[in-house]
């Protein structure tokens, strides 16, 4: 039995499938994560709008009562006691839909993984080949 999965090849077409109270969250969370990861590449990683860097930075995704925030678990732990009123896992966190997004710790979040994946792209750089 064939399954219709849509799959998305950029952002834009991702947040396009939405209601335009959606599609505005989500447009304002994507300018967020630029201004704070400006040299960061946009790409659809695992069906979702992904920043990447030295590797994958931050991904988000829209559900029917919540926007998906996924900062990997280092971002999650880092930030632990500001997401406390949030639900969340090792790796993600809920924003209720129906409530403004804490965009300036969104923005918090971003702008650690960046200077986490920096340090690990440098730590990487420098290990002598063998």
């Amino acid at each position: 039995m064939e399954v219709n999965k849509i799959t998305y090849k950029t952002i834009d077409e991702y947040i396009l499938q939405f209601p335009p109270e959606v599609k505005e969250i989500l447009n304002r969370l994507r300018k967020v994560i630029k201004e704070s990861a400006p040299n960061a590449t946009e790409k659809i990683s695992y069906q979702m709008p992904t920043f990447a860097l030295h590797g994958n930075l931050v991904h988000f995704a829209a559900f029917k009562n919540h926007i998906g925030f996924y900062p990997t678990p280092s971002g999650i732990a880092a930030f632990k006691h500001k997401l406390s009123n949030f639900k969340s896992s090792k790796g993600a966190v809920q924003f209720p839909i129906e409530k403004p997004l804490p965009y300036d710790l969104i923005s918090e979040i971003v702008k650690y993984r960046v200077e986490e994946d920096v340090k690990k792209a440098e730590v990487k750089l420098k290990k002598p080949k063998s």
